[in-house]
């Protein structure tokens, strides 16, 4: 190889050196000092700001609608009862207990408890049991003639349990003739739960003891609770 033909090879191995050289500067820039180490496209660098993160908001309730005749000093107590359970409105609840009350009683004279698992607690069905039990498993010939009153008494959580105690005023007729009850029944339900029913925990009376009619379900041996 001659001398000449040497340089000339090292002059086009400089020329293409230098033209890749260029290539690669426009392609991917010149280092400044300010470039972000491998791996900053994954965070969000300090001139950016995450959005503002909105808090859930918890539905606003409306004001509780008292059923006539409420004493409104137990509106705190509601209040709270419908705090814990989005779902309670007095008025409803006091239609279901009305209807529920006449189911229970109708059930119990009749000695028939089957059907009333969804309405009352174990420990009250056991009761309400042993009371048909100890009378013979007979029919009594009592009957629900009217509830002219039914009226909210107390309320309160217990946990993450709801209870509503509610009074009724009611005319039952008996083999003796007929006679008028006052009954105060105790429900409760999990709050916030999708099954709606309430269940009769407990119950108890206004009235004097001699004056009950036998073997009415508000009577001391069937209270629960």
């Amino acid at each position: 190889m001659s001398e000449g033909s040497g340089w000339v090879e090292i002059v086009l191995l400089a020329l293409l050196a230098a033209f890749i050289g260029l290539r690669l500067v426009s392609v991917l820039g010149k280092r400044t000092g300010q470039e972000r180490p491998i791996g900053d496209s994954f965070r969000p660098s300090a001139e950016v700001t995450a959005p503002p993160r909105r808090e859930a908001e918890r539905p606003v309730r409306g004001q509780l609608l008292l059923p006539p005749g409420t004493d409104r000093g137990l509106l705190p107590a509601l209040e709270a009862v419908a705090d814990a359970d989005p779902g309670f409105a007095p008025d409803r609840f006091l239609a279901g207990a009305r209807s529920a009350y006449g189911l229970i009683l109708e059930a119990f004279w009749a000695g028939d408890l089957s059907g009333l698992a969804s309405l009352v607690s174990d420990e009250v069905h056991h009761n309400l049991s042993s009371a048909i039990e100890a009378r013979g498993s007979g029919r009594l010939p009592n009957r629900l003639i009217s509830v002219g009153a039914a009226g909210l008494r107390d309320a309160t959580v217990v946990g993450q349990m709801v209870e509503v105690t509610v009074a009724f005023v009611a005319r039952i007729a008996t083999s003796d003739g007929e006679t008028e009850t006052r009954d105060l029944w105790t429900f409760s339900r999990l709050a916030g739960s999708t099954d709606p029913a309430w269940v009769l925990i407990a119950t108890d009376n206004e009235d004097d003891s001699d004056q009950m009619p036998p073997d009415h379900l508000g009577d001391d041996s069937t209270t629960a609770g």
